[in-house]
């Protein structure tokens, strides 16, 4: 199924090819994206997959009158990720999200990311199950007609794709602008491209001064905190923990317009 250009899955391209109570299979097109921040090819965009995927096989198990909001998400690459992806850049990357344990007042799902073949990740996505009628969200994942831009014609830079763009030179700032069609059904910032943002400025931050043998981020673990909504003072931030020869880990922050922190993010990468 494919998503319509006014919803964060449509302008991200996935594609949900299948859904069932045991679970969802969904694809992304990950190649040929480039960090603003660094210039550097990057992977950030699965976290939007592994958010939809694992996201949607919790919501697919909920009650007849109860919501889910994400509460964690996870994302592992496998060291060969990125070259794989780029020698067959043909083929797009394909979740296979199914839950894991019993469902509760929390539910898990996890999903393992391929690209033909090759096994290049896994993914997992915790989510809450709230009290919320039905026709509270009749259409999730899509937007208000009326808050929608007037082009809603395909994007092709991850920059514009996210409506970002960089902040002060030379710091690994983020600033996130206001942009309907990156919004959930209750006008929050979709969860899968805040993350990605936090991908993108903790990769700026650990390879700031690397000339070559850039750090490559393996692994990133989300925290969402409160709903994130931008705003003229919108934007993400990453903090270096550790930055060596061969390994990096940095922590990020999703900073809403009022100045709280929405989302908080740990990523490690490798050389």
């Amino acid at each position: 199924m494919r998503h319509p250009l006014n919803s964060p899955l449509g302008r991200f391209g996935i594609d949900t090819l299948e859904l069932s109570d045991e679970r969802c299979v969904s694809s992304i097109a990950a190649q040929g994206l480039i960090n603003p921040l660094t210039g550097l090819p990057t992977l950030a965009t699965l976290t939007v997959l592994v958010d939809h995927a694992c996201g949607l096989v919790n919501h697919h198990r909920r009650g007849p009158e109860e919501w889910t909001v994400s509460t964690e998400l996870a994302l592992e690459l496998s060291p060969e990720a990125a070259a794989t992806i780029a020698a067959r850049p043909d083929i797009r990357v394909v979740a296979t999200a199914r839950p894991t344990g019993e469902k509760g007042d929390t539910a898990l799902g996890r999903c393992r990311l391929s690209h033909g073949p090759t096994v290049i990740g896994v993914g997992t996505v915790r989510s809450v199950h709230l009290h919320s009628p039905e026709h509270a969200a009749a259409n999730p994942g899509l937007n208000n007609i009326e808050h929608l831009p007037d082009d809603l014609s395909p994007r092709t830079g991850l920059a514009d794709m996210m409506a970002v763009s960089a902040g002060t030179p030379g710091e690994p700032v983020l600033l996130q602008h206001r942009d309907a069609v990156i919004n959930n059904s209750m006008g929050v910032i979709h969860g899968g491209i805040a993350s990605a943002g936090m991908e993108l400025v903790s990769s700026a931050a650990l390879n700031a001064g690397r000339a070559t043998n850039p750090l490559a981020t393996a692994s990133i673990r989300v925290n969402f905190l409160r709903p994130f909504i931008a705003g003229e003072r919108s934007r993400y931030t990453a903090t270096v923990l550790h930055a060596g020869r061969r390994s990096g880990v940095a922590d990020a922050q999703a900073i809403g317009d009022d100045d709280k922190a929405a989302l908080l993010a740990r990523v490690t990468a490798y050389c």
